[in-house]
This record gives structure tokens, sequence and C-alpha cells, in this order.
């Protein structure tokens, strides 16, 4: 509005100074007398002066525009970020609703139920351009739950430094997104894959991308385990390699090949009060394995030594057909009542996937080009899926640290699913998994483990 004045301004006193003065000129003989000259200067001056302010007001406001802040809001979250791109804040997260439902319980042992599986706000952002912040927070089942809490500092991608409370660099599947996964809940070989940890974290890529790495020092959690601090002066290390071979490949078959392999290390300590073992459940998130605990020292199981890992893995996508497999093995010393072993525990997992519907499919999941719009014919993206695996405990760890009448030394699953993505934003699954187990009843095998779930996801 300011602008449109001084013009309007400005063309009025140059209508005044060449409309005008030819007429006072023609009064007064043509020739002006100083007093007119006068006026017509001071005119022209105080034109000279609104056209300047003018321009000064212009530069102003762009000046404005280039420094101010950039508010995003779409399909990949909300994002404050500033105008050179140093400073950025960014909204997102995703919400799961289940529900599961038990088969084969005529005992009601089991309760069918729906529940907040995951509600998870997210906010991540970049201060002065090379540190980044995540925080993660977690509501699910009604309990608030730091989940990951982290700074990285990146100023060469071939070595980034990542400090704070993050997953360990162990398993494939625990490294996916909870909103990426393939199934409702992940599978048996996550019981030994250690979870969130708070360390120090070395990462980044080589070769373009075909090689990422990260080397780790943790405070040490238990298979399958996370945690916010540490009871002992030992550390767990962890480090894995991840090959992408032809990621930058023409030939389009090639580039979604990835190998890798992972491994960490550490000395667990633990007391009656407080073992440091593990128990594993299903992918019912039912417990079906736990190590002797009666709280005294002699009828219970503690960790006590070295502690290994290792996994190799391996994943394949082309198009819309993705394969995906892990193997782990977790060695621990325990001692029960003087009596000391090196137990191996071991799990694998194989899973398949195929998109109905044609889109390509990738780790990090499903891409859906056209959005659900029935009157459109555009129905999203449908996706079948299809999982088996299994987790086996060392055999040495009955009777005297584990109880086989009560916790199952194998237990075998397979699993059924359809996924379907309505947006990139909203996600619907639906599960059917049967897991057979060897041990855990007196007598024989615990009864067999029947269930269908369901998920509606939104993330953002």
């Amino acid at each position: 509005m300011k602008n449109f004045q001084f013009v309007l301004i400005a063309t009025t006193l140059s209508g005044l100074l060449y409309g005008v003065a030819p007429a006072v000129r023609a009064q007064n003989g043509g020739l002006p007398d100083s007093t007119i000259q006068q006026r017509l200067e001071e005119l022209d001056q105080k034109q000279r002066i609104l056209e300047r302010k003018w321009e000064l007001a212009q530069e102003e406001a762009a000046a404005k525009t280039k420094d101010a802040p950039t508010l995003i809001a779409g399909k990949d979250g909300f994002a404050l970020k500033s105008a050179d791109g140093k400073f950025q804040l960014k909204l997102r997260g995703y919400t799961q609703t289940d529900g599961r439902f038990y088969l084969s319980d005529a005992e009601k042992r089991l309760t069918n139920t729906f529940l907040l599986r995951r509600i998870r706000p997210i906010f991540e952002g970049t201060l002065d351009k090379n540190f980044d912040f995540y925080i993660m927070l977690d509501f699910g089942g009604g309990t608030a739950v730091l989940q990951d809490a982290f700074v990285d500092f990146r100023y060469w991608p071939q070595a980034r430094l990542r400090i704070g409370k993050l997953k360990e660099p162990f398993g494939l599947e625990r490294l996916q997104s909870g909103a990426n996964l393939l199934f409702i809940e992940r599978a048996l070989p996550n019981n030994l894959i250690p979870n969130r940890d708070v360390g120090v974290q070395l990462h980044g890529e080589l070769a373009k991308g075909v090689l990422t790495y990260a080397v780790s020092a943790f405070n040490g959690v238990a298979d399958g385990a996370s945690a916010d601090n540490d009871n002992g002066d030992e550390k767990d290390y962890v480090g894995r390699l991840f090959f992408l071979p032809f990621k930058n490949s023409t030939t389009a078959a090639l580039p979604g090949l990835g190998l890798g392999i992972s491994s960490s290390t550490g000395t667990q300590q633990g007391s009656t009060a407080s073992p440091g073992l593990p128990s594993y459940k299903t992918p019912a998130q039912q417990t079906y394995f736990s190590y002797r605990s009666d709280g005294t020292a002699a009828g219970t199981t503690i960790a006590n030594g070295k502690r290994m890992r290792i996994s190799p893995q391996a994943y394949y996508y082309y198009g819309p057909l993705g394969l995906f497999g892990e193997y782990v093995i977790s060695n621990q010393q325990v001692v029960r009542d003087a009596h000391f072993k090196k137990l191996k525990n071991e799990a694998w997992q194989v899973a398949a996937s195929y998109v109905l519907t044609g889109q390509k499919v990738t780790y990090r999941g499903v891409a859906t080009p056209k959005a659900f719009e029935p009157k459109d014919s555009n129905w999203g993206a449908f996706e079948l899926a299809a999982r088996y695996n299994k987790l086996t405990v060392d055999k040495d760890a009955f009777p005297i640290f584990a109880d086989l009448t009560r916790s199952a030394q194998t237990a075998t699953a397979w699993a059924v699913g359809l996924n379907w993505y309505l947006n990139k934003n909203a996600k619907f699954t639906l599960n059917y998994e049967q897991t057979n187990f060897g041990g855990g009843a007196s007598p024989g095998d615990r009864k067999q483990e029947k269930i269908i779930s369901s998920r509606l996801q939104l993330s953002y």
C-alpha cells in the first residue's frame, strides 16, 4: 500500500512539473519569475525524495523476503526452515492402533483386545547447518517412554558422530522404523538383538553410498532390551557394515541388493536382584521363555561374563518384489548356584513381499503414487507378505538354567499378511501368525499359538 502511495504522489508531482509549468509560463509572458522557479525546484526535489523512499522501501521488502523463514506443511509433516537453510525444525510422527485376536484359546488365558501400540511424536531439526538432533517419544499403552534422543554432527558424509540414546546398529529388521515394518510385529530374531541404548557412534557412507558403516560404544543391554543407564563399568562395542554393491548400476535388477554383517561384544555381570538376562516373546507378544529366577542366589540364573553377538543379513528389492533375511547368534556366559555355562542361542527369519498394484518397494516401504480415491478408480497400493522365522535356545540351558516345563527351547512361526497403503500417510495391515513350540509345558510342548492381528497406522 505504501509503495502505491509513493508512486501516486511521484506521478502527481511529475504532472505538476511538466503540465502546470507551461501554463504558468504562459501567464507570465513565457518567462517564469523567480518565485515560480523556486516552487518548481521544490516540487522536483520532493519528487526525487519520494522516489528514493520508494526505492528504499522496495529494497527493504526484498531483504525481508530473503531473510524470512519458510513454514512447510504437507504429506511429509510440518517444518520451519530459516531462509539460508542452516536452521530447521521438523515435526513428524506416527500412531498405530492395533487389534489382537487369539485363536485356539479355549482356556481364555489370553485377552482379545484393541490397543494403542505406538503413539510417537518425533522432533528433529538442524542447528547451524552441521548439527542435527532427533527426539522421539512414545505414549503407546498409556505410558510415556523416551525412545530416542541424540545429536548428530555431520560435517563429512564419510564420518558422522552421533551421541545419545539410539538404536544399536545391529539388526536389519530392528533398524527399520516401526512405521515401515512389513508385519505388525517384528520376527523372533529380534529377541536376540539389542534395541536402544545410550552411547556414541561413528558412522558414514563411503564410495558414493556403496558401503555404510557404524562403529559404536554403548552402556550395554540384554538381548532384545532397551535402557537409559548402566549398572556396571563394562561397555558393549558394536560394529556394522552394509554393502549395496550395485547401488549405482544402470541395470534395473541390481541396485536393490544389500548385504551386511554386524557384531557386538561386551561383558555383562548380573545380580540376584538384576540378573541381566532376557526373556523371549512370540510375535503375539507373549513370553514363552525365561531363565530361572526365584529371588534367591541359588535359584536365579544371572549373566556372568562375556557376551557376543553376530548377524549376517541381506535384502533384495526389484520393482514390486521384496526379499528379506537375517540370522542372529547370541553367546552369553551365565551362572546359577555354582554352575557356569556359555550358552549359544540362535534365530533366523526369511520374508517375501509383492505389491499387487505394481508400485515399487524398498527397505523403507512402498511408494504410492496414487492416493485412495474410489471415484477416480484409485484404491492405493496392496501388498502381500509371507514370513518364516525360528528361535532356538541352547539345549544346555535346560534344566539347570531354565525349566523346560515352563520355557520352550524352540519357537517356530510363520505368518501371512496384507498391507493396504491408502496413501503415503495411511496404512491398514492384517496378519495371521502361527507359532509352534518345542517344550514349555508339563508334559510336552507349549500349546500352539494362533493370532489374527490388525493395525491402522497414520504417519506424517
